[in-house]
């Protein structure tokens, strides 16, 4: 029986929603993250979490062994969310995505940790060329980034063999209320009544996952016959429209009639490429080539061996994350001002818009005589 659970990154908006679902469930759940878990994000995505007495907290680094050895020590299963993200630098990211896999892994090992849950992403297939994406599909990094989610897990299929069950996840672009990074760009924009730009037509396929999906299959796969677990899964929605859908749907829900508007692919590429090298945007460049072409994955294998579904759409997703977010800013006061934005050192905080904000001037419809838009 999986009792006792150990969440590293539990802080952050994966690891925190999944903590509240844990607890609402009667596990006892040890935290462990750089920060201080923060319930508020529990009850965003409908979880209770209402057995704080349940829940252990150890503010720590995954990189540090002998934290991890003691932070692990009564653990039933570890669930390994903490990461980095692709703004990080470049040090850091291989440091906290290998080093830090590496030094939860060994010390699960050290005491004959059953189960290893660990979070991967589908960044490790780079620009696949086939679509949808199987998990036979070779690894291929494109960026720092999905080199390092790429190496974790081979560290990971190097602990399988032994007593230790090592599920691999490896889920599409999440989101879901708490979820901030570049969505607030898109999210702000609609708010303030401004059409959006989409590259090209817009006719690509972008699939995403929600993160009460995420957390579900977590979930599932704690408590799946090893048998089933021990392997490597693909996860995202299995309903999922094109880019300029999924933003007109926010456009739509903004309620200012605006529309999502085409731009030049290849010149708005070019002009986003120069700006990633100045530090001016953002957009990071595997990011950049996703947007042109179809990105969505298989995911039969999940549903064949976990009997795992996921319950929402992108659309579903995206809204729901629009609605939280358009609540946060309701609900500040308003001498506060907005919420300084970070650099992306979290997917839970807005990034800096950077070059991309001087855009805004184009995006809004001119006001007609007499009208006020």
């Amino acid at each position: 029986m999986v009792r006792n659970v150990v969440v590293t990154g539990g802080a952050g908006m994966l690891g925190s929603t999944l903590i509240g679902k844990l607890l609402d469930e009667g596990h006892h759940v040890h935290c462990v993250d750089l920060r201080e878990p923060d319930p508020a994000r529990w009850a965003a995505n409908g979880a209770g979490g209402g057995r704080p007495d349940e829940l252990d907290v150890t503010v720590a680094d995954v990189r540090d062994g002998a934290a991890m050895k003691r932070a692990l020590a009564d653990a039933d299963a570890v669930v390994h969310c903490a990461a980095a993200l692709p703004s990080y630098p470049t040090d850091q990211i291989r440091s906290v995505i290998v080093d830090g896999t590496r030094n939860v892994l060994t010390a699960a090992a050290s005491h004959r940790v059953p189960r290893f849950v660990h979070v991967s992403s589908t960044a490790v297939y780079g620009l696949p060329t086939i679509v949808p994406t199987t998990e036979e599909y070779p690894r291929r990094p494109v960026d720092t980034y999905s080199a390092a989610k790429a190496e974790a897990e081979e560290v990971c299929e190097g602990f399988r063999g032994g007593e230790m069950c090592l599920p691999i996840l490896r889920p599409k672009t999440f989101l879901g209320p708490g979820r901030m990074g570049l969505f607030a760009m898109l999210f702000e924009w609609a708010e303030e009544g401004r059409n959006f730009p989409v590259l090209g037509r817009g006719d690509v396929r972008i699939q995403m996952f929600d993160v009460n999906d995420l957390t579900d299959a977590v979930v599932t796969t704690l408590h799946a016959p090893p048998e089933k677990a021990d392997d490597t899964f693909n996860l995202g929605a299995t309903s999922f429209g094109t880019l300029r859908e999924n933003f007109q749907a926010v456009l739509d829900a903004a309620g200012h009639g605006r529309r999502v508007v085409s731009v030049p692919a290849r010149s708005t590429v070019a002009a986003l490429r120069l700006l990633e090298r100045t530090g001016l945007s953002p957009v990071y460049g595997r990011l950049l080539h996703k947007l042109l072409d179809d990105s969505f994955v298989s995911t039969d294998r999940a549903q064949e061996r976990l009997g795992f579904s996921p319950r929402y759409s992108n659309e579903d997703s995206i809204l729901r994350t629009y609605a939280w977010w358009r609540e946060q800013q309701r609900q500040r006061p308003a001498h506060t001002g907005r919420r300084p934005a970070s650099g992306g050192v979290t997917s839970v905080e807005p990034w800096r818009q950077g070059a991309l904000s001087l855009a805004k001037v184009f995006f809004r419809p001119p006001t007609r005589r007499g009208t006020h838009v």
